[in-house]
This record gives C-alpha cells, structure tokens and sequence, in this order.
C-alpha cells in the first residue's frame, strides 16, 4: 500500500515536471533522502486524491506557498507545476495579485518576482 502511494506520487510529480525526482534527489540525498518518499507518498495521498482537479490543486498551493511570502524555492517549483498542469501565466499572476488583500503586498510581490523568473526561464 505504501508503495502505491509513493508510485503515484512520484508519477504525478514527472508528469508535471519530469525533472521533480532528480531535483528532489539533489536536493536531499546526503541530507535527508527519506524525505523524496514522504514528499512523493504526500503527493500520491493528496494531489490524486478525487474531488478536486489538479489545476485546481495547482491554483491553491500557488496561493498558500505565496501567501506564506517566504518558500521562493518551492514556489518556483510549483510555479513550473502549475505551467505543465496547463495554467497560464496571466492565471498565475492572477493568483498572486488577488493574494495581495489578504497575505500582504510583500508576500505577493515575492511571488510575482518568483513567478516572473520562471516565465523568463521558460521563454528561453
């Protein structure tokens, strides 16, 4: 069973960026490989979960990691998600300038900068 999870989890996540596992990899092995499983088992249990499709998944965690206005590197991350699970750019900075009422100017700058970064990376 909890390979299961794991096993779509980290399907998900090449699916919106077959780059995910080697980033995640990079990122932790050496420091904390088990957490490449809890963050694909994270994915399989709740991103594939039925009720709520995954562009709109995508739309609320663009909106919680900004409102947070510190997680730049897991906001880029998610921006490039949100762009292969079919948001436009024009939809992201949606997201960002309506977060401005309610998670604060600076939050919603950060993710702006953020979001403008990846849109110029993926013009290239």
């Amino acid at each position: 069973m909890a390979e299961d999870r794991i096993g779509r989890g980290r399907e998900l996540l090449a699916r919106l960026n077959p780059d995910n596992d080697r980033l995640l990899r990079g990122l932790l092995d050496g420091l904390a490989p088990e957490m490449v499983e809890m963050i694909q088992g994270f994915f399989g249990d709740v991103y594939t979960r039925p009720g709520l499709p995954l562009r709109e998944r995508m739309i609320v965690t663009l909106a919680a990691l900004a409102a947070l206005g510190h997680a730049q590197p897991q906001l880029q991350a998610h921006v490039k998600n949100a762009l292969n699970a079919g948001l436009t750019p024009e939809e992201i900075t949606e997201i960002f300038v309506q977060i401005s009422g309610y998670a604060g100017f600076p939050a919603s700058l950060n993710a702006l900068a953020t979001a403008k970064g990846v849109f110029q990376q993926n013009k290239r």
